[in-house]
């Protein structure tokens, strides 16, 4: 088994992007209440921030803050994933390695994580978490797409609803496609 090595900082700030297995799959906003639900368990039992999250058909991507005293984020991602798998119909297709491991079809195994190092790195990862749906052509601007924070970022005063209105794309921030 390969040692996959993963900052743990208690307390720290962690951008993520999480994949579907089937990246033509549309199974994140079809089933974006049981996502919801999933995400909302698991910060009843495991607390955590969203200081950002976008949710596209075939993977998404966020920012979490976690407790000062808490570095587990993978504990967290396996819980959401089981719980949005268990909360939908089993219609994908799956290996055989899958099958005699009792595993659904709907997720890539890892995820992949980056640790905010400063004030200037978590700017850059909110404007691209938010400018992702624009990125993917699936609106023309950040305020178009329903399944994202930046509607209470609005809300918040942190970004103008006009935000990404003309806008070039930001810089890319390491998304695993």
């Amino acid at each position: 088994m390969p040692d996959y090595r993963r900052n743990r900082v208690p307390g720290g700030t962690f951008f993520f992007t999480v994949n579907l297995l089937d990246r033509s799959s549309g199974l994140l906003v079809t089933h974006v209440d049981a996502l919801r639900d999933a995400v909302r368990d698991v910060r009843r039992r495991s607390p955590f921030h969203i200081d950002a999250w976008v949710v596209l058909p075939d993977h998404m991507h966020c920012i979490w803050t976690l407790p000062l005293d808490d570095d587990d984020y993978s504990g967290r991602w396996r819980a959401v994933k089981k719980s949005f798998s268990k909360a939908i119909p089993p219609t994908e297709r799956r290996s055989p390695v899958r099958q005699q491991r009792g595993e659904r079809g709907i997720w890539q195994r890892r995820f992949w994580e980056h640790t905010i190092r400063d004030d200037a790195d978590y700017a850059s990862h909110m404007d691209y978490v938010h400018f992702n749906p624009v990125k993917h052509r699936l609106a023309e601007h950040a305020a178009d797409w329903p399944f994202s924070s930046f509607h209470r970022a609005v809300a918040h005063g942190l970004y103008p609803a006009d935000w990404s209105v003309g806008m070039v794309e930001p810089s890319d921030r390491g998304e695993r496609r």
